[in-house]
């Protein structure tokens, strides 16, 4: 699944801050064994199946670590690719290139883990109509790429933060008497603009919800039993999402019982790294108006 176009000024300043963090005063180890002129080929090359996700960021690093650094993709983010496929390539100085190995696998190992697993639990629900969700538990500062990387998977972003939707949760119910309360002060708020969603812990509390004028309903911690009570309950008046420790084992058994929506956090949270290794070689050429192979 092709995702939309990532845009990364946004998140420009982590990514000079990643490479500070990397570089410090400079690569002491390439400085004493490579040549200063010597030129390299590098290949970033698959060690096993995944979904790419991330090339973009990783073209933006070579640039920030040497803006001379000729950059090549060979796939596009969201295709799922086998072992020992070479998803991008980069040539120029080969001090450069070793300079933004690590960051830029880091990058990539990341984005690709989760849009490897969301893939998984994208295909766990295929045949109903749920869709998988992230949530916000993601590194900070690193949130519009994990979300991205979601979408690349095949999976959808919920809110980007606290600021874009209204998620009424038990700490905020806490404030009000009742469910309806909570929505109509959130409603009087932010307005009609804005959806608003709201957690609930029993099936007897979908119709009030509803009732209250809930664009969405939050199914928190429910059974499989409990999630088809309330999806009866609901007759399809609001969309309804499922959360809480649902894993690949279990999510089918949610979305079988006719949710729209679920949402896992562990798609950004706990995410393994998927392995991927920058295969670097001497280039033996000069670079003047020359391009990758």
């Amino acid at each position: 699944m092709t995702p939309a176009p990532l845009d990364l000024s946004s998140i420009d300043d982590v990514l000079h801050a990643a490479v500070r963090e990397d570089l410090g005063s400079g690569d002491i180890t390439s400085a004493s064994t490579v040549p200063e002129a010597a030129v390299a080929l590098g290949r970033y090359t698959t060690k096993q199946s995944l979904v790419v996700a991330g090339l973009a960021v990783a073209e933006r690093v070579l640039a920030i670590v040497d803006s001379s650094l000729q950059y090549r993709v060979l796939c596009n983010d969201g295709d799922a690719v086998g072992s020992r496929t070479v998803i991008a390539e980069v040539r120029g100085p080969a001090r450069s290139v070793l300079a933004a190995e690590r960051v830029t696998l880091n990058i990539l190992q990341r984005m690709c883990g989760i849009a490897t697993l969301t893939a998984e639990y994208v295909n766990q629900v295929k045949g109903t109509k749920a869709r998988v969700a992230d949530t916000r538990k993601t590194v900070p500062g690193l949130r519009l790429l994990d979300k991205y990387a979601v979408a690349c998977g095949g999976g959808v972003n919920h809110r980007m933060g606290l600021f874009d939707a209204v998620l009424i949760k038990n700490n905020h119910l806490e404030f009000h008497a009742t469910i309806g309360a909570a929505i109509k002060a959130a409603r009087s708020h932010v307005g009609p603009q804005i959806e608003i969603e709201v957690e609930v812990r029993d099936p007897k509390d979908v119709p009030e919800a509803i009732e209250a004028g809930a664009d969405m309903i939050l199914l928190d911690n429910f059974t499989p039993a409990q999630t088809r009570e309330a999806v009866a309950l609901c007759a399809g008046r609001v969309p309804l999402e499922s959360s809480g420790g649902i894993t690949l084992d279990t999510i089918r058994n949610f979305a079988d019982a006719g949710v729209d929506r679920i949402s896992v956090g562990a798609l950004t949270h706990s995410p393994p790294a998927v392995d991927i290794h920058l295969q670097v070689t001497h280039w033996i050429g000069n670079l003047t108006n020359s391009s990758l192979p």
